[in-house]
């Protein structure tokens, strides 16, 4: 009785809160307070005490205590985003209307990297020094090191940002020459094709876009890539049918979410079992237990992009993400760099569901032979965090069994991905193959 009348009261604040009626809501909620022992009515009366307050402190001291009953509090984590000034009221979404989709090329603001000394060309150099280097003095700047930073989910699901995926082209004006040109809407760096200068899109300050977080740079040139490919080629004894292009270097976007909170089950458990003597019949006596399994998973990786995705899903495990460091444009000065095109809530609706599936595949042995399980449930399930992080990799295409296959190099550490079958990969005449790769392959090195 005293559980229904609480929830009649919060009903009560509620509707008066939503009609502007802030000081008989508050008298509402503050009884449903008192009276109410379930942390589900406390959380969401102290949710709607911070949104009736005018008062800061009040504000925020009402949200706290609403996650202190229930620390998955999505709008009360959003709220304190507000109040914290990491997230803009302007750029909330309205659940109920969709947002209007522009159409035409749009301004895109980018960073030119060009020598402080000299003014040539700057490029991030792929040998382990973290630097950009100046292609006519050879004068350098160092770049940051460290961990890279994670961006709250709930505070970016508030945002267009945190649905959205390049729709249209992007116009830059280049600082150099003046000269305006058109940027892919899948691209993130360019060269402007007057003056050689470099560019990297700004996209801190887009609205439908979000920034990347981390980054593993380039560790080796095209020539150690064109290595590993003549290496790889040979190994796999696999005979192009012509001439093979020169890996091409860039950056493949990456989301890694940080998933917590619990998975509720129902099991039964056999606590004693008897046969009667002299026959079959068996005396059986089942409990049903129902409780809660922790859950915290840390960087699930999943690919931000479509079009190599069946590759680069092999290839996303032979990373080290441990070497991740914080996102600078700096390091995509003169290397191309891919834009995600699968949105964040799309991405992150496909971990929680992976994280769910894997779990409940384990549960059975995690929890003991003893317990046949019943029902378990993703309710309590959550992504708490996440990153969008670019990852090296040099791409070509080798022509084999009447088609282009896709073959990616990992820039860390030079291990090769492809859609060739090791069936298929493989050629009758070691002579003849040989041939082969020494038209195809070897004057690689040359070029």
């Amino acid at each position: 009785m005293i559980g229904d009348y609480s929830k009649d009261l919060l009903r009560s604040g509620i509707v008066e809160a939503k009609a502007g009626q802030k000081e008989s809501a508050r008298r509402y909620l503050d009884r449903a307070i008192y009276m109410s022992g379930s942390h589900d009515v406390l959380a969401e009366a102290w949710f709607w005490m911070g949104e009736v307050g005018t008062d800061p402190v009040e504000r925020r001291k009402a949200y706290e205590n609403c996650l202190a009953h229930d620390l998955r509090h999505t709008r009360a984590k959003r709220a304190l985003a507000i109040l914290d000034g990491k997230l803009n009221p302007d750029d909330l979404i309205d659940p109920n209307q969709l947002p209007v989709v522009p159409e035409n090329a749009r301004d895109a603001e980018a960073k030119r990297f060009m020598c402080p000394k000299c003014g040539g060309r700057m490029s991030f150099a792929p040998d382990g020094s973290n630097a950009l280097v100046c292609d006519y003095c050879s004068s350098n700047q160092m770049l940051s090191n460290g961990p890279a930073d994670e961006k709250d989910f709930v505070v970016a699901m508030a945002t267009l940002k945190g649905h959205g995926k390049p729709l249209q082209e992007q116009v830059f004006h280049c600082n150099g020459c003046g000269a305006e040109f058109i940027l892919p809407p899948t691209q993130l760096s360019a060269s402007c094709v007057y003056c050689a200068s470099p560019h990297v899109v700004s996209l801190e300050k887009t609205k439908d876009l979000l920034a990347p977080d981390g980054i593993i740079p380039h560790a080796f040139d095209q020539r150690k890539a064109v290595q590993l490919l003549i290496g790889w080629v040979e190994e796999n004894k696999i005979q192009p049918e012509k001439k093979v292009d020169l890996p091409r270097g860039l950056y493949l976007p990456l989301w890694t979410f940080d998933i917590g909170g619990v998975i509720d089950y129902t099991g039964e458990i056999v606590e004693y079992e008897q046969e009667f003597l002299g026959g079959d019949k068996r005396q059986r006596k089942v409990t049903r237990v129902t409780d809660q399994f922790p859950v915290l998973v840390d960087d699930l990786p999943l690919p931000a992009s479509r079009k190599p995705s069946a590759v680069f899903l092999r290839l996303i495990p032979t990373f080290e993400l441990r070497a991740l460091k914080p996102y600078d444009a700096r390091f995509l000065a003169n290397w191309p760099a891919e834009i995600y095109d699968v949105p964040m809530a799309d991405a992150s609706l496909d971990a929680r569901s992976q994280t769910y599936k894997k779990y409940k595949k384990e549960l059975p042995y995690t929890l003991g032979t003893q317990i046949n399980l019943v029902h378990t449930s993703s309710a309590n399930l959550s992504v708490d965090s996440f990153k969008l992080n670019l990852l090296p990799v040099w791409m070509t295409e080798i022509p084999f069994n009447g088609r282009e296959h896709l073959v990616l190099i990992n820039g860390q550490n030079g291990i090769v991905a492809s859609d060739i079958s090791d069936k298929t990969s493989k050629v009758k005449n070691d002579e003849e193959e040989k041939g082969s790769l020494m038209d195809f392959l070897a004057d690689l090195l040359n070029d």
